[in-house]
């Protein structure tokens, strides 16, 4: 007689994190429309003030203030490319070994 392994607590933990993360979808798909319906369905409006309430858009009061940030902004994305740019190198140049030399 021969005994098969049981998925059943396979079945259960997929069933549990699959209705977790539906939960999660319509949450998100309200708050979404929701979010809509209160700029009256523009979108380009909603990611406005999106980028206001983080921070991410602000106004500037010279021309001056808004060239330092872009400059700032420029600055950091030179040393992350500054950073990724050998470890991107040294994974398509992988280091070859040294042939064994005999005496």
């Amino acid at each position: 007689m021969t005994t098969q392994p049981t998925t059943k607590g396979t079945g259960v933990f997929f069933g549990i994190v699959a209705a977790i993360g539906g939960i999660m979808g319509i949450w998100a798909f309200a708050t979404l429309m929701t979010g809509l319906a209160s700029v009256n369905w523009q979108i380009s409006e909603m990611a406005r003030q999106f980028l206001v309430a983080t921070g991410n858009l602000q106004e500037y009061e010279t021309l001056v203030d808004y060239y330092t940030h872009i400059k700032g902004v420029e600055y950091l994305i030179a040393v992350a490319f500054f950073a990724a740019f050998p470890v991107f190198y040294k994974s398509l140049n992988p280091k070859e070994e040294a042939p064994a030399t005999s005496k």
